[in-house]
């Protein structure tokens, strides 16, 4: 697979069922391009059009270029099937815009949110990040214990209100200081809804757990100290640090689950119980976990390979009490007793701990996390400093004097209207870099919009002063995002593949995946057409009792053959600190590993199996022969095959729909130079 070239070209690489996979993708793709250095431009001959639409060997050649080492297959290698393909992706291109795809709303507000994401990677002071870096990996060495008292106010609130929830947040901190219990303050003043039951009790957490200004107050405030009101953007935070450990690392393990029953009784809890309760003790019995997981848990994503799960840290998963009795084996191969948690019924085995990674494993995933949280505001602000030294900007003063006139005192209880003769302000007042003119208007409407931003500062002259600075720090900001593709060759390139890339999803889901989903007469010829593929191997409905004793097993078969059942079976072999047999009913398909092996299966009770650690019996209730699936049983599939159809296909419809010309004798000249 050509793998980012397949990107651009194929577009296989985009069937996929959720957009969020597809924004992954494409932040990789940047993150990858955005790393590169371009030495040069790119040539501007033009290699092929599409209905007159000029392409340039200047993209061909970067993109073959750029995935030539990631190519195993040297046939992928061939030039002209490689151009093939990059005609292909360029004609689903032309068929998106002559749909009109690029003029859909939210096609354009995804391309905009895009290109906002990815100007970001732009705005990073390397050595605030590295500042930052630094301070989150030695946070990461321990884990806090902490509760809170929160006291909402809005990012944005007026002072008074901001002081009130600040003053607020002093009397309950020194009524904590002078003895009363955190938990019941926090149940009786906190705003956080979830105080109530758990007295402000977050658990154990460490760095990137919580909102930035949150996690510098807990680890700035000493163990059994309740800190200074933090602010964030919920409000004022009291934080009591409760406990400080050192961080428990990540760990392995395996496990056996019995899901809770989804609509819950009694009845079912208790063979939920019951049963989880035989597994531990056929593990003190000595039969091995990971062969126990496999016949019984009900974690389907984990019982083929033994229960084993992938490593995880404090805080990683939704159950805390999964968490702590997991971080509470010590030794290899120990197994927990089973536990009861919010999905179900565990056993727990420990496969490994995994102590601290360094620094230099870190650097990469921290550096990526700070740019999603609050310490990014750190970088912006260190960012704009830059930006206001590299753009700078000339004030009209006579325009100026005139804007300062225009504002009064309102503006401090967010009143102030803008003029009457609002147009005649429609003059430059500032300039940056020469190049970019704000008028005077624009600044008032930022004003008049902005009354409360600094509603503090007095007087109207201080006022002003700093909206024009927030003002200019934000166009400034906005200029440079409008020229990045000037000071950035790549950022250009990498957007024109968002962009492409987007119409492209949208076209296929459109043109393919939809169509697969809905055309059910075409779905269901397809289906008749392929029926071979969609095949049922010979199944039976059974019953597999098991045993690690072959008396037990024996004596099972004889029960089965006097007609008794399972629960009866059970309840006469199975003891209250012994159990002898566990039994597995359902609809099997002959050459299923949970099956015992049998030459012939048939109605009726079985012999006695030997298996490699146990023995079986096998009551078949009803043989299924061999034979074709129906469509709703194999509906899945079929919409996977029809799609993968309807695709291969398509590039020869709009072949034919496009006039396709290629320059020859440049494309020669490209092979020439791309076979040096």
């Amino acid at each position: 697979m050509y793998i980012l070239a397949r990107l651009l070209i194929e577009f296989r690489f985009y069937k996929i069922q959720h957009i969020m996979k597809l924004r992954k993708v494409l932040l990789g793709l940047s993150l990858f391009i955005a790393s590169a250095t371009f030495a040069q431009q790119e040539e501007k001959e033009i290699l092929f059009t599409v209905d007159g639409n000029p392409y340039y060997t200047g993209e061909f050649v970067r993109v073959y270029n750029k995935n030539l080492d990631l190519v195993k297959d040297d046939s992928q290698k061939d030039l002209n099937n490689y151009l093939d393909l990059f005609i292909g992706y360029k004609l689903k291109v032309n068929k998106a815009n002559s749909i009109g795809l690029q003029n859909d709303k939210k096609y354009q507000s995804e391309l905009k949110s895009y290109r906002t994401q990815l100007s970001k990677s732009y705005l990073t002071d390397t050595k605030v990040t590295k500042e930052l870096v630094e301070e989150a990996y030695e946070r990461s060495k321990k884990e806090i214990e902490a509760s809170h008292i929160l006291f909402t106010v809005a990012e944005n609130a007026a002072p008074a209100d901001t002081l009130k929830a600040y003053k607020k947040a002093i009397e309950v901190r020194n009524k904590a200081l002078a003895g009363k219990d955190f938990g019941e303050l926090a149940k009786r003043y906190s705003q956080d809804p979830s105080a109530k039951d758990n007295e402000g009790n977050l658990g154990y957490f460490s760095v990137f757990r919580m909102v930035y200004p949150f996690e510098n107050g807990a680890y700035n405030t000493p163990k059994g100290e309740v800190s200074q009101p933090i602010r964030s953007r919920f409000g004022y935070h009291l934080i009591k640090v409760n406990d400080v450990r050192k961080n428990r690392g990540e760990i392995t393990v395996a496990h056996i689950m019995i899901l809770k029953p989804r609509k819950s009784t009694e009845e079912k809890e208790a063979k939920a119980k019951q049963k989880i309760d035989e597994i531990y003790q056929k593990l003190k019995q000595g039969e091995e976990f990971e062969s126990l997981a496999k016949l019984f848990s009900e974690d389907k994503s984990s019982a083929p390979t033994g229960g084993k799960l992938s490593k995880f840290k404090s805080g990683e998963l939704s159950s805390i009490v999964f968490e702590n009795n997991a971080f509470a084996l010590n030794k290899s191969g120990e197994y927990s007793k089973p536990f009861q948690s919010e999905y179900g019924w565990h056993i727990i085995k420990l496969i490994e701990k995994h102590s601290a990674k360094p620094f230099i494993d870190l650097k990469a995933e921290f550096e990526n996390k700070i740019k999603k949280d609050d310490r990014s505001k750190l970088i912006a602000a260190s960012m704009n400093e830059k930006l206001k030294k590299r753009y700078p900007a000339k004030k009209n003063a006579k325009v100026y004097t005139r804007v300062l006139k225009s504002l009064n005192n309102k503006v401090y209880e967010n009143s102030w209207g803008l003029p009457e003769d609002l147009e005649s302000y429609d003059v430059t007042l500032f300039v940056i870099n020469g190049e970019k003119e704000l008028t005077a208007k624009s600044f008032l409407q930022y004003v008049g919009s902005h009354q409360r931003s600094a509603a503090q500062l007095k007087p109207i002259a201080k006022y002003a002063e700093a909206l024009a600075e927030r003002y200019l720090e934000e166009q400034r900001s906005i200029y440079y995002n409008d020229n990045l593709e000037r000071e950035f060759p790549e950022f250009g390139i990498v957007m024109g593949e968002y962009r492409d890339g987007l119409l492209l999803f949208d076209l296929m889901e459109k043109e393919i995946w939809e169509k697969a989903k809905t055309d059910t007469i075409g779905l269901e010829k397809f289906y008749t057409d392929n029926v071979a593929k969609y095949q049922w191997k010979q199944r039976i409905d059974a019953e597999v009792y098991s045993s690690t004793d072959e008396k037990m097993i024996k004596k099972t078969r004889k029960y089965l053959k006097r007609g008794k059942d399972a629960a009866y079976i059970k309840e006469q072999l199975n003891m209250a600190d012994q159990v002898n047999v566990i039994e597995k009913a359902g609809v099997f398909e002959t050459e299923n590993k949970a099956l015992p092996k049998l030459k012939k299966y048939k109605e009726g009770v079985s012999s006695v199996i030997k298996g490699d650690k146990y023995y079986y019996v096998v009551k078949t209730n009803k043989v299924l022969p061999a034979g074709n699936k129906t469509l709703e049983e194999c509906k899945g599939r079929v919409i996977n095959d029809y799609q993968q159809y309807l695709e291969s296909t398509w590039v020869d419809s709009l072949k034919k729909e496009f006039s396709i010309k290629v320059n020859q004798n440049v494309f020669n000249k490209v092979k020439k130079q791309l076979n040096q």
